[in-house]
């Protein structure tokens, strides 16, 4: 993008979708004036991701659909059949049949819809920068889960991140002598419940979708978004009418809608499409760096323009956080140096050809091998990730909007559709 790498675009993206997330969110609920019902929000999040991830993947199918066919003469008798496509009923098979898998997403679904609400609570309650930082934990929450439900193992490295994480979250907390409690805006304790609750909500959503995942069923990206989408949208727009239902009928829907409420649920929306991204054209580490820097963008952020007045102890908890996201990401250099081959011309098998003078390939010395297959390496399966599906931490958007992503490369389909607009 003009003239600069995807992932650099990518990482900025997200790093801009981190941050002004969580600014517009707390803007949008301080706001004089009729505030808007906030299950709304989630309902027409959901929606939009429904609808992006439709149509990109009936696109998909169609393109294949073309490519695919070969003439035949039935074609030939019948013009018109050579141009279905891609038709309803195959959609609602790949969606919602028996065998599609579609039931066992509604567990995550409904966890990926409270968790959703659950943030705009802590946006109305607490301010940016420490909803920020304290949304961190659910990397603490997710690694926990992998471990209990899915017998993986961490590094000692990791640990002592999520150790670092723990006394960076606490350090946040610590209220300054000068700024008590009872000064601050909003419910403080229902805040910080309700950040806790959402980042164990991410944290089990996570692991038990990649469980499903693991379950043998296979399935593209888009279909699974799809799935995931229509099962949050069911449940936010049940759960609206339930608990806002006579709110919704004296004052419609869209009551205290205005521009700042669009952008907030437009920029929650397109979280998990930004991680997707990040995943595809960078990597775990690159992204981690991401959501940290997005940190410290938020809380200066914070300080001129809802006049946070950052603590000694929030600026320590900060930077150990910051440390800890860093250090999760990071793969296991004992992961790489196993998987590196100890001699560098095996990394990928080397065409034998004939040069021009008629000398062979092979004859040639290794660094005038001009022909050498490096597609695995192109594509990111480099040996440099962990074996393990260890989850990297979260951008704090989304989304489901988000959710943790595994480090294997191995299984990047599966980071992308853990990611993709359902982590927040």
């Amino acid at each position: 993008m003009c003239g600069i790498p995807t992932k650099y675009v990518s990482l900025l993206c997200l790093v801009v979708q981190n941050s002004t997330l969580v600014l517009v969110m707390r803007y949008s609920r301080i706001l004089p004036g009729p505030r808007y019902l906030s299950s709304t929000a989630v309902v027409l999040s959901e929606l939009i991701k429904c609808i992006i991830c439709l149509f990109v993947h009936i696109r998909e199918q169609q393109a294949q659909s073309r490519h695919s066919r070969l003439p035949t003469l039935s074609d030939d008798a019948s013009p018109a059949s050579s141009h279905s496509g891609y038709s309803l009923r195959q959609l609602w098979t790949d969606l919602f049949s028996l065998k599609s898998g579609f039931l066992k997403l509604l567990v995550p679904a409904i966890l990926y819809t409270l968790q959703n609400n659950l943030q705009f609570v802590a946006a109305s309650n607490l301010d940016a920068a420490t909803f920020q930082v304290t949304y961190q934990c659910k990397i603490l929450t997710t690694a926990l889960f992998a471990v209990v439900m899915l017998g993986q193992s961490l590094s000692p490295r990791k640990w002592l991140a999520l150790v670092i994480l723990t006394a960076g979250v606490g350090c946040v907390q610590i209220p300054s002598s000068t700024t008590p409690l009872h000064a601050r805006q909003g419910n403080y304790l229902l805040g910080i419940s309700a950040v806790t609750i959402a980042c164990v909500c991410s944290g089990f959503a996570g692991v038990y979708f990649e469980k499903v995942l693991k379950g043998g069923q296979h399935a593209s990206i888009w279909v699974r978004n799809i799935q995931l989408s229509v099962s949050c949208l069911g449940i936010a727009l049940f759960g609206a009418l339930m608990w806002n239902g006579q709110a919704i009928r004296e004052g419609g829907f869209f009551q205290g809608y205005n521009a700042v409420v669009v952008a907030t649920v437009c920029i929650q929306a397109a979280g998990g499409l930004i991680v997707a991204m990040v995943i595809k054209y960078a990597d775990n580490i690159l992204k981690g760096f991401a959501t940290s820097l997005s940190i410290i963008f938020s809380t200066i952020a914070s300080v001129f323009l809802f006049n946070f007045v950052p603590t000694i102890y929030f600026m320590l908890g900060s930077v150990l956080v910051f440390l800890a996201t860093y250090m999760y990401s990071m793969p296991s250099s004992t992961g790489a140096a196993e998987s590196t081959p100890a001699d560098p011309s095996e990394k990928a098998p080397v065409l034998v050809v004939e040069n021009y003078d008629g000398e062979k390939g092979s004859d040639l010395k290794p660094n005038q091998r001009p022909f050498r297959d490096e597609s695995d390496l192109e594509s990111g399966d480099d040996g440099s990730q962990d074996g393990a599906s260890v989850y990297a931490p979260d951008d704090g958007t989304n989304s489901r909007n988000f959710s943790p992503s595994l480090l294997s490369t191995s299984t990047m389909e599966k980071q992308v559709l853990a990611e993709l607009g359902h982590v927040s």
